[in-house]
């Protein structure tokens, strides 16, 4: 998974929570629970379907880090390029 991959990604599964989301305006360091007010279910739902197209496992322990473009690219190149190995 290549960093543009990561990106779209998450990208997609936020516009599946938000439709009509304007993500041209959220900066890759923005927290988007706040820029785009996701609520507490949308965020939970947004890690469910990342997970599911991904495929990687994200844990309660790992959402924190759940919570920019940025923290949710690396942690997706992270974990993909462990399981690789």
């Amino acid at each position: 998974m290549t960093r543009d991959e990561a990106l779209t990604v998450v990208r997609d599964s936020i516009e599946e929570v938000i439709p009509g989301a304007d993500l041209s305006t959220l900066r890759p360091d923005s927290t988007f629970r706040d820029a785009l007010e996701m609520d507490s279910l949308d965020f939970l739902s947004f890690i469910e379907i990342l997970s599911g197209r991904t495929g990687i496992r994200i844990d309660d322990e790992d959402t924190p880090r759940m919570t920019t473009l940025d923290g949710c690219t690396a942690f997706l190149l992270e974990r993909a390029r462990s399981a690789s190995l």
